[in-house]
């Protein structure tokens, strides 16, 4: 599994992730948004507090991704 190792919260709800495999580029949140476990990050300060943790990336109140649901959309172009 792929490993994310920097995640650089962007304007827009984006974010510039890095995997352990080399993959650089730019995941999208928005269309995650609207989702129960995810309505808070549409507070942008809350947004920033993005960090890499247990492979994909994480919020302080435990909203995460994998690194394989990144790497997936990322491919998608979604």
């Amino acid at each position: 599994m792929d490993t994310i190792l920097k995640a650089i919260p962007l304007d827009d709800y984006r974010i510039e992730v890095e995997t352990s495999s080399g993959v650089a580029a730019i995941f999208d949140v928005k269309p995650y948004l609207a989702g129960g476990a995810f309505r808070q990050l549409q507070d942008k300060s809350y947004f920033s507090l993005v960090c890499p943790a247990h492979h994909g990336i994480m919020w302080p109140n435990e909203q995460d991704f994998s690194s394989d649901t990144i790497i997936h959309d990322i491919r998608l172009g979604l």
